[in-house]
């Protein structure tokens, strides 16, 4: 026991240390798109107060735009946009030399089973971690992704295979927050057990890792996608991680254990707008109706400091009627500096929200804007970009530039960087750096640890954490599960030595020291850790290997295979004319008429998927009917009468399609197989035929990816006001 302790306390210091690197502020970098504080506010100094995409104070301009803002670190600028066109486009981290423009490396990735269309793509910015220089970066279809300073791949997860996240045509996907040993993301996710209802969910991995720390839900059922970028900051000895959600609310959570502390319910839509705070009041914004009144927009100050629904006792100050919809707010000295959807630049007083002044800028506007020394730096979507010196009653246009001449040609969508001295603007086709010739030198990084890394001696625990706290394991495969406990302000207290061990909806063994395995699957469940009167608990998900058959004879009905992604709430089983059948239910939500269903890991490759199905037929209405392999869905196009084999559906260039006549309440078998070549291509091969006849010899149609995916799990593809029937799904490598 002595050893044990011994080792528990060395594991602790270790988690401890790790903490006190992990925060750092480098003058002269900008690592997050709201800059050093999340605030929209740079420290720096003798910025240029005027400039010309002619020449004056430009540095460098090349041909690398995006929609998303860029980050810069140790004189490297990195952003995410889009790489090739048509069959051929991807998404991508693209670095490049801040001082001369000069590309250094890209990482190219593919968009798959997402609804986001092609000029969408690249919407969310990257972030930076300053103690390691790696990258994070969220893509349109789902890729959370890290990558070392020279452009190699660290870890990714690809979370709609993993946790049923959606992307829809609006294409809104959130940029990363980094804090002490965590990387967040969210999005709207449809998982299995308790998340397999669709809800807006938070996601913290383990920055060095990718290993799964806490998955929370603090808000209801979702309105809508969404995209501002969540703020970390501490108030009253808590640190709290606080965002706009899905359903309309502010919330706010511990943010190393993911307990929602208090939520403020704000708008009857989504909200995308990111917060500010100044330490001691949280300023949101939105551009929807409004909860109480028919106005719309509203901006209000929230004091941090209460719990739970704090709709009656938070607000601070309101002002209604600003449409603050998409861009993000910057505050500096007591100044609220906002952008709404008709580009009128607003200066409100922070300590009471009264209005100061407001200025005409364009009609359209996304962009944030930044202040930086005196000034405030904002480009419009008609192409123009402001340098302006905020008064206390006006404010002053220092320089006004237009990037193109031709409308419509260059739009700027993305607030700038500034760091060491330059202003980094992207529009949707150019990289411009403003500034002086000379760039000034690198400052050595300042290492600072936060405020709240470990409670005062003699704390006591107050939550269990169980880590990794979401696995997907193969059977007889063994994971080590650890537990931390943290005090009532989510602060680290230890790692704990010992707990009691208990098992919930799993079949396997696990030892006092947290080891767990399972003979046998599918199954899923949780593993539960209790010290005294707390207990956590950790999710795990056990599938065996190939080949896989299911004939839903063996599930109860109303229920789901309980392994799966994505089916709760949109399936069931149900029996049919004395045989188990799954039935793809009728539903009128646009959010669950679509939906893309996950079986397996996502690491699988070369193996052929069977099913059979059957489209129920409605007012003349045929559904859209696919199975999914390696990344690629075979579907049955009823209105349209086709058969498709698409990855990407929104780019039609990349899919392939026959005209295929069917019939609506008729049984088909639909086999679909995926095969790398050599040459590193995808072949994939799709064929229909009627229920119960014999199988063609030919494939009825082929498909092959010069970019393709190279693994991906195995699913079902449902797109329908009416119900599907699948039945008898198979799944075994290819050439057995």
């Amino acid at each position: 026991m002595k050893s044990r302790r011994h080792d528990s306390i060395l594991v602790g210091l270790i988690f401890l240390l790790s903490f006190a690197f992990a925060e750092t502020r480098m003058p002269g970098t900008w690592s997050n798109w709201r800059g050093p504080n999340q605030t929209g506010v740079s420290d720096e100094k003798g910025l240029p107060s005027s400039w010309s995409p002619e020449g004056q104070n430009l540095v460098w301009k090349v041909p690398v735009g995006g929609r998303s803002a860029p980050i810069l670190m140790n004189d490297r600028l990195y952003l995410v946009n889009t790489a090739g066109e048509g069959e051929l486009e991807q998404e991508q981290v693209v670095c490049l030399d801040a001082n001369t423009g000069k590309k250094l490396w890209q990482y190219r990735f593919n968009v798959y089973g997402s609804d986001v269309p092609p000029h969408r793509v690249g919407w969310a910015s990257p972030v930076g971690d300053l103690t390691t220089g790696r990258i994070y970066a969220m893509g349109v279809g789902g890729s959370f992704i890290c990558l070392d300073s020279s452009g190699k791949l660290i870890w990714e997860h690809s979370l709609a295979e993993e946790f049923g996240i959606i992307t829809t045509h609006g294409g809104r996907t959130v940029t990363p927050v980094m804090f002490e040993n965590l990387v967040i993301t969210s999005g709207i996710t449809s998982g299995w057990g308790s998340q397999a209802r669709g809800g807006h969910r938070y996601i913290a991995c383990d920055k060095m890792t990718g290993e799964v720390v806490w998955v929370s839900q603090p808000g209801g059922n979702p309105y809508d996608t969404c995209y501002p970028t969540a703020v970390v900051s501490e108030f009253g000895g808590k640190n709290l991680v606080v965002d706009g959600g899905a359903d309309g609310s502010i919330y706010a959570m511990k943010v190393r254990t993911g307990e929602r502390v208090w939520y403020f319910p704000f708008s009857k839509r989504a909200i995308n707008a990111s917060v500010v705070t100044d330490g001691k009041r949280i300023f949101a914004c939105h551009g929807q109706e409004n909860l109480d009144t028919n106005v719309m927009g509203r901006v209000v100050a929230l004091d941090p400091l209460g719990s739970g629904d704090i709709s009656k006792t938070g607000e601070v100050w309101r002002a209604d009627g600003l449409t603050v919809e998409f861009p993000s707010p910057a505050l500096n000295g007591g100044k609220l500096y906002l952008l709404d959807n008709g580009a009128n630049l607003i200066c409100l007083d922070s300590s009471n929200g009264k209005e100061l002044w407001r200025h005409t800028l364009g009609t359209i506007q996304k962009a944030s804007p930044v202040y930086a020394d005196g000034k405030l730096y904002v480009g419009t979507e008609n192409g123009k970009f402001y340098i302006l010196q905020p008064g206390e009653k006006d404010c002053k246009v220092l320089d006004e530039d237009e990037l193109s001449k031709v409308a419509g040609e260059e739009e700027i969508l993305a607030s700038v960087a500034v760091a060491q001295g330059r202003v980094y603007l992207v529009s949707t086709r150019n990289t411009y750096c403003i500034g002086p010739s000379k760039v000034r030198p690198s400052p050595k990084p300042a290492f600072l640890a936060p405020s709240a890394v470990a409670p005062a001696g003699g704390a006591q625990p107050a939550f269990l954490q169980v880590v990794p706290a979401e696995s997907l394991i193969a059977a007889g495969q063994e994971i080590r599960l650890k537990v931390r406990s943290y005090d009532a302000a989510g602060n680290f207290v230890r790692e704990e030595p010992a707990a009691s061990w208990t098992l919930a909806g799993l079949q396997g063994n696990i030892s006092p020291e947290g080891k767990f395995s399972a003979p046998k699957g599918p199954q899923a469940g949780e593993v539960r850790a209790t010290i005294g009167a707390l207990t956590g608990a950790a999710r795990v998900r056990i599938i065996p290997p190939l080949p896989w058959n299911e004939d839903f004879e063996a599930l109860a009905p109303k229920s789901v295979p309980s392994h799966w992604i994505g089916a709760g709430g949109k399936y069931e089983v149900r029996e049919v004319e004395g045989n188990k059948v799954l039935v793809k239910l009728s539903n009128e939500q646009s959010l669950l008429r679509r939906c893309r269903t996950y079986m397996g890991p996502p690491d699988l490759s070369n193996y052929t998927m069977e099913a059979d199905i059957l489209g129920i037929e409605k007012r003349r209405q045929l559904p859209d009917i696919g199975i999914i392999a390696q990344r690629y869905a075979l579907v049955l196009a009823g209105n349209a009468q086709k058969l498709w084999i698409e990855s990407w559906q929104p780019e039609t260039k990349r899919s392939v399609s026959i005209p295929f006549e069917w019939k609506g309440n008729v049984w088909y078998t639909m086999k679909l197989r995926a095969d790398n070549t050599p040459e590193g291509k995808t072949r994939i091969l799709g064929k229909v035929w009627p229920k119960g006849t014999p199988e063609p010899e030919r494939w009825s149609i082929e498909k092959a990816d010069t970019i393709p995916n190279l693994k991906g799990g195995p699913g079902l593809f449902a797109y329908a006001h009416n119900e599907i029937y699948y039945d008898n799904i198979k799944v075994y490598q290819n050439g057995k």
